[in-house]
């Protein structure tokens, strides 16, 4: 019984550093992009975004060994936010998200 135990402690470890890496991917993509974007994006301002992915990344550091409490999850959903709908938006507005492939558009 006790290789089970061990196996489901190293199953939300893992998962734990998966949604670290997540939050933490949001946080620096948050930090790189400049304020005006976000606004010419028309999504909020980016110390809001900061402020989001940055509580997002403490909460998902304290949270760490038990990801499946409901502020690790809401770390992972608030980071989860950023990457599926902001950061597809400021890669338009920059010019990044261009939806053709390498040999025309699809």
């Amino acid at each position: 019984m006790n290789v089970i135990g061990q196996f489901q402690t190293y199953i939300a470890m893992g998962l734990g550093l998966a949604a670290l890496g997540l939050e933490a991917w949001a946080f620096v993509d948050a930090l790189r992009r400049r304020p005006d974007a976000f606004v010419a994006a028309d999504k909020r301002t980016k110390g809001f975004w900061l402020a989001v992915t940055g509580v997002a990344l403490a909460v998902g550091f304290v949270t760490f060994t038990s990801i499946v409490g409901m502020l690790g999850l809401l770390a992972v959903i608030a980071a989860g936010v950023y990457l599926a709908d902001v950061k597809p938006a400021l890669d338009r507005v920059m010019g990044k998200g261009r939806s053709d492939g390498p040999y025309g558009p699809w």
